[in-house]
This record gives C-alpha cells, sequence and structure tokens, in this order.
C-alpha cells in the first residue's frame, strides 16, 4: 500500500497552501561559514505567517474540511494553537484551543489575536487529548492533531519542498539536514520530501535534552515515552513521545536523533540574531545549537538547518542576547 505522506501529497499540499502561506528564504551568511568552517543554509519559518512552520500544516488540513465543517478544535503549546487561529480565521470558521496554562504570553496572545476559544489545563495534571475530545464531542467539532495526522504531516512537508527548490536554484548539494523534532510531525514531513531529492542525505533529529524521545525510540527501534515532569525552555519541543505515524515514518527517513541543552539553545538564539538577522523562539533554535556546539561533524559540508519558529517572549530573548 502507498504511503499517505509522499512527495506527491505534498506535492499537492504545496499548491493547495500557497495562495495563505510564505515562502520562507533559505539564509545563509559568508561571515558565519568562515568562523565556524562550515556551510550552513537556514530554512526561516519563523518568517512564516504566525511565526511558525505550523501554519502550513494547519492550513492543509482545514482546507481539506467539508464546507458544513465549521468548527476546528486543537491542542497545543502554541504555534499549533495559532496555526489553527490563523486557518479557521481566513476560512471563517471557529476555532477551540486547548492550551497549558503555562504557555508563553507571545503564544497565548498570538492565538487570542485570531479569535479563536482558548481553554487552559494543567499539562503536569490534566490531559489535553481527554479534554479536547471531551470538548469537541459537546461543540461538534472536528479535531486537527498537532503531528500526528497525514494531512498536518504533507503540509509541514512543504516546507522540505521548498529547500528541494530553493538548493537546486543556488546549485547546492546538501551534505545533511538538521530539524526539530516534538511530535515529530515536521522532520516526517520535510524528511520525506528532501530525501526525493536527495536520497543518500543524512537527515537528523534533534531535541532538547529532557525530551529526547525520538531520539531513544530511534535508538530503540520502538516509541519511548519519556518523564514529561521535567522542565525545558523549549515548550514547543515538550511531546513526551513520537506519534504513532510520524515515528514510522521518521524510523524510515531518519540517520539518528541528536539532543541539546537549553544553555546551548539559548547561544543559538544570539547568533542566529548576530549572523541571521532572525529571531528564534527557542525550540526553534535547536537544529542551529547542534551544528554549533558539533553534535555531528559539520566541518566544510553544506548543511540544511530548519530554523522552525520565533514567537519569543522577551524576556527569554533578551536573556539571550546577554549571554
Amino acid at each position: 500500500m502507498k504511503q499517505k505522506v509522499n512527495i506527491e501529497e505534498i506535492t499537492k499540499a504545496y499548491l493547495r497552501i500557497k495562495k495563505y502561506s510564505l515562502l520562507t528564504p533559505l539564509l545563509s551568511s559568508i561571515i558565519f561559514n568562515k568562523e565556524f568552517n562550515t556551510n550552513i543554509f537556514i530554512k526561516a519559518e519563523n518568517l512564516q505567517k504566525i511565526g511558525a512552520f505550523k501554519f502550513r500544516g494547519a492550513m492543509n488540513a482545514i482546507l481539506q474540511l467539508d464546507s458544513s465543517e465549521k468548527t476546528v478544535l486543537a491542542w497545543s503549546s502554541g504555534n499549533h494553537a495559532q496555526a489553527i487561529a490563523s486557518a479557521a480565521y481566513l476560512t471563517n470558521r471557529k476555532a477551540i484551543i486547548i492550551m497549558p496554562e503555562d504557555s508563553p504570553k507571545a503564544k497565548l496572545d498570538g492565538t487570542k489575536s485570531w479569535g479563536a476559544k482558548i481553554v487552559t489545563y494543567n499539562r503536569y495534571k490534566e490531559s489535553r487529548e481527554e479534554l479536547g475530545v471531551k470538548i469537541a464531542n459537546q461543540e461538534n467539532a472536528v479535531i486537527i492533531p498537532p503531528y500526528d495526522d497525514y494531512k498536518v504531516i504533507n503540509g509541514q512537508g512543504t516546507v522540505g519542498y521548498e529547500m528541494v527548490i530553493q538548493c537546486n536554484e543556488l546549485k547546492v548539494t546538501p551534505d545533511m539536514a538538521l530539524c526539530c523534532c516534538g511530535g515529530g510531525g515536521l522532520i516526517a514531513g520535510v524528511s520525506t520530501a528532501l530525501l526525493s531529492e536527495f536520497p543518500d542525505m543524512p537527515i537528523y533529529s534533534v531535541e532538547p535534552n529532557e525530551f529526547n524521545d525520538t531520539k531513544l525510540s530511534l535508538e530503540k527501534k520502538e516509541i519511548v515515552e519519556i518523564d514529561i515532569t521535567k522542565k525545558s525552555i523549549c515548550d514547543a519541543l515538550l511531546a513526551p513521545k513520537p506519534g504513532k505515524i510520524t515515528f514510522k515514518i521518521n524510523k524510515k527517513n531518519l540517520t539518528g536523533g541528536l539532543q541539546v541543552s537549553d544553555e546551548e539553545v539559548m547561544y543559538a538564539i544570539k547568533l542566529a540574531f548576530k549572523y541571521f538577522k532572525i529571531v528564534l523562539e527557542p525550540g526553534g533554535a535547536v537544529a542551529l545549537a547542534a551544528a554549533l556546539f558539533k553534535k555531528v561533524d559539520i566541518k566544510n559540508k553544506n548543511v540544511l538547518i530548519v530554523a522552525s519558529g520565533g514567537n519569543v517572549d522577551n524576556e527569554v530573548f533578551q536573556k539571550s542576547l546577554s549571554i
């Protein structure tokens, strides 16, 4: 049976959403590359609508709803929340979003600005899935999961689709790709798109140290669940385990998993601003952090980095600049 996440479906997703989404740049810095003895190309999804790649998957899923399906529901720590809220607004639908009560203010405010109804919960004591299903039944809402959904994954895969086009335009053959990983939807889509053009290229997931469930799952070749009572500044990447759909794809596509500390992430945010003039949130900076701190050999290599989002609270960003 043909896989439901493939380059044909990703191409269809790209054509479906391009009226709404932005073609984000693939950034490079001569000075940075000289200093770090590498050739890094950053896909700046922090410049996407709502400040993150999540808009792509949300819009791809919502554009395939029946016209009679007028209410959507999602659970998210922030970026998927904003993505669903914005996509619902742009297609004249109502959005209900289940968000942790400790979500970053930038993400709560961003979600509210699109007119979504927000329901908060305690991420350490309550199940967002159980709460979401209950409310969806009450409101007759269609649930759009943050990552374990074929339409969402194909939508996120348009990030990789654009990267392929941009590499070919630049006449660059990438040697590897690094991408952040929470539930695994972004890297599942991106890796599928990249491997369609560069079939032998190593691709690595990058996670916070305390939330390395994909890395552990890849090593054990089965889904591993981690302790979510631990903390990390990378709020966008705090999934307790890979999705069933995403892990099946990533087990096949990925070379391995990498992990970085919160301190390394903060330094990456600083250097992203210094050299590339972009603002990244912690979860959006983990792939760059992995390159900076040599979690994998980048010397004299063409390295693709996915900077997945830029929705960072002011105090976190200011603290990173002072490091």
